[in-house]
């Protein structure tokens, strides 16, 4: 599949927009690592926000405070969650475990 032709304007335009989708993705990230924001609250933003379905399951859990990448690996692993899913493609059988694992 070939690239569409952008003017120079798009091709700004389309960068400037993807540098503000990451800032505001390591926002998420940010306020998940300091304890402002649980797991439980970013699967419900998940359901009315794209920039959240889009976040990988694995950077959040990894950003959760006293869990580091072995441990988010098991927990993953335990609910069957492949490594390279995004929030918004977790089943409820699949939140529902990570919360129970977290909550143990």
């Amino acid at each position: 599949m070939a690239l569409p032709t952008m003017t120079p304007e798009q091709r700004s335009e389309a960068l400037a927009k993807a540098a503000a989708v990451r800032k505001a993705r390591s926002e998420l990230i940010a306020q998940v690592k300091k304890g402002s924001v649980s797991l439980a609250e970013v699967l419900k933003r998940a359901d009315k926000e794209d920039l959240v379905k889009k976040t990988k399951v694995a950077a959040v859990i990894k950003a959760l405070p006293g869990i580091g990448p072995v441990k988010a690996a098991k927990l993953m692993d335990e609910a069957e969650i492949p490594a390279d899913r995004r929030i918004g493609g977790l089943g409820s059988r699949q939140r529902a475990a990570l919360l129970e694992a977290l909550n143990n």
